[in-house]
């Protein structure tokens, strides 16, 4: 037994399970659990990530300065209003040890990311999850939620695993209603695959606010997920606070370069996107040909209904048998479901076949 006791909260958190990489004994024809970028990283990306091995011995760029100013110029946004780090999951848990503690809630979305309740109570915090409405975040519901202890409001937009989105009305009407003194953090980490009218990815409102936040991620379109680089957009005052959190040295060398390139490859990114938009629909449409139920999703991926846990299991493994390798969402509360990234027309088009074949034989 030791006599060391770690801070309250800490060992109620259940740690964070990644999507599987490979399927034992089997040839992995798709890794489709993790939502990584389908045409992978951009040639200009990997050329500049290459190049970069000679200066290994080198310290990065402690401030990201040409980073920042190649987010700020690709997304028409000052520079010194954005904060990088090791992934956008480095920033929430910046933000999340900034602005809440013991004795706080943290408020979210009951299928949202799981990071947020785990980083709220890894400060001593409370994780307050506010119900869904047709797996999409309500946000009366989460106004009812809010109490004189909320210190911070998570809201992924898009969201991960369900594929839902909230209106830029509704984002507005939630932040409106928000007292002064709760953070609205704005996850927008697959903001890039969504071309709807009625959406906007928080820049608008961050402008408008001195207690919003939007968190930006190149894990997903820009394809850069191994290499743990992420953004934050906020008002001065709080970029202020995550510049004295953060370690000084907190992204990488090689991430900086190739994150440069990845921004600058435009045709790469108009190809993820192109590609995302025709396999995404097509999915969903030959899922729900199979009576299968798969969620409304304007990611890279599909959250599809079997009906119960056990099928969902049993899917799952059909699928790995397969060589094609889904998430299974049983810690998100939908054990029914597996989430699915969207692949090359290659591997969407054997998910197909799979789960055909798996519906004919469970019949």
């Amino acid at each position: 037994m030791t006599a060391l006791t770690p801070r309250p909260g800490i060992m109620k958190i259940a740690p964070y399970v990644p999507g599987k990489d490979s399927v034992d004994g089997k040839e992995t024809i798709a890794k489709l659990s993790s939502n990584e970028g389908a045409l992978g990283p951009s040639p200009k990306a990997m050329a500049a990530y290459a190049k970069a091995a000679a200066e290994l011995h080198r310290y990065p760029d402690g401030n990201t300065e040409k980073l920042r100013g190649a987010i700020g110029r690709h997304y028409g946004l000052d520079p010194a209003r954005i904060v990088c780090g090791a992934g956008s999951d480095e920033l929430l848990n910046l933000l999340i040890r900034a602005y809440c503690g013991p004795g706080d809630e943290l408020l979210y979305s009951q299928f949202g990311f799981l990071m947020y309740p785990i980083n709220a109570l890894g400060v001593g915090a409370t994780p307050v999850a506010a119900p869904e409405t047709d797996y999409r975040a309500d946000v009366d519901a989460l106004l009812s939620k809010v109490t004189n202890k909320t210190r911070v409001v998570c809201l992924a937009n898009p969201n991960n695993p369900t594929g839902s989105y909230v209106t830029k009305d509704d984002v507005r009407r939630l932040h409106a209603a928000l007292p002064k003194n709760v953070l609205l953090v704005i996850d927008a980490a697959y903001a890039e695959y969504v071309s709807r009218n009625d959406y906007e990815s928080g820049v608008e409102l961050v402008d408008q606010a001195e207690n919003v936040v939007m968190t930006r991620t190149f894990s997903k379109i820009y394809g850069l997920g191994g290499l743990r680089l992420g953004w934050m957009y906020g008002p001065a005052g709080i970029v202020d606070v995550m510049s004295r959190l953060r370690q000084p040295f907190n992204v990488n060398l090689p991430a900086q370069i190739a994150g440069i390139a990845a921004l600058q490859d435009i045709a790469h990114t108009d190809a993820s996107r192109t590609n995302n938009d025709i396999w995404l629909p097509w999915l969903s449409a030959e899922l729900a040909k199979l009576g299968l139920k798969p969620l409304p999703s304007v990611g890279n991926f599909l959250t599809v209904g079997l009906g119960s846990k056990e099928r969902a299991a049993a899917a799952n493994d059909w699928m790995m048998n397969d060589g094609l390798i889904p998430r299974m969402i049983a810690g998100y509360g939908l054990p029914e479901h597996l989430r699915i990234t969207i692949g090359t027309e290659t591997e969407v088009k054997a998910v197909r076949d799979s789960l055909a074949k798996f519906v004919a034989a469970v019949k």
